[in-house]
């Protein structure tokens, strides 16, 4: 009886701090991403798309991890993030209590997540190779640079 309230009671906590957790998270990503957008996702190209669909133009970015060699405790490592990750979208797009743009908010907050925390598994090398893969894919939709002019002289 009492295990059962307590799990009751666990759920009814679990929600709520998810639901928080993401907010707080969405607050401070973009901040993140500055920092993050330059790297790229999980292991095994895992889908970083929403379990309840894609965002409208949005890229995936797993291309930047294809190709790369991992060590079996990097395997492993990004392995755990990605299931640990899908655990969570799955979660949240199972929320009824969401609103479908909240939804679509924390999903791409838990991505971002991923992509950053499979990063940070990668060895200095890799993660160059990621940085010039993120920058290609990303530079065709960028506007180029306004250039400056230096004044001139009217010696």
């Amino acid at each position: 009886m009492f295990q059962k309230g307590l799990l009751m009671n666990r759920n009814q906590f679990a929600k709520p701090v998810a639901v928080a957790v993401g907010i707080l998270f969405l607050s401070v990503a973009p901040g993140l991403t500055r920092e993050q957008s330059r790297v790229a996702g999980p292991v095994q190209t895992p889908k970083v798309a929403s379990p309840g669909g894609q965002q409208k133009g949005a890229t995936p970015p797993t291309d930047d991890f294809a190709g790369l060699q991992y060590t079996d405790d990097q395997k492993a490592e990004i392995e755990r993030i990605h299931q640990e990750t899908k655990a969570h979208m799955e979660v949240v797009a199972k929320d009824s209590k969401l609103t479908p743009e909240q939804k679509d908010a924390m999903l791409q907050g838990y991505a971002r997540l991923e992509y950053g925390q499979t990063y940070r598994q990668l060895t200095p090398v890799q993660r160059r190779q990621v940085l010039q893969r993120s920058r290609a894919r990303r530079a065709p939709s960028q506007p180029p640079a306004p250039r400056t002019q230096s004044p001139r002289s009217s010696n």
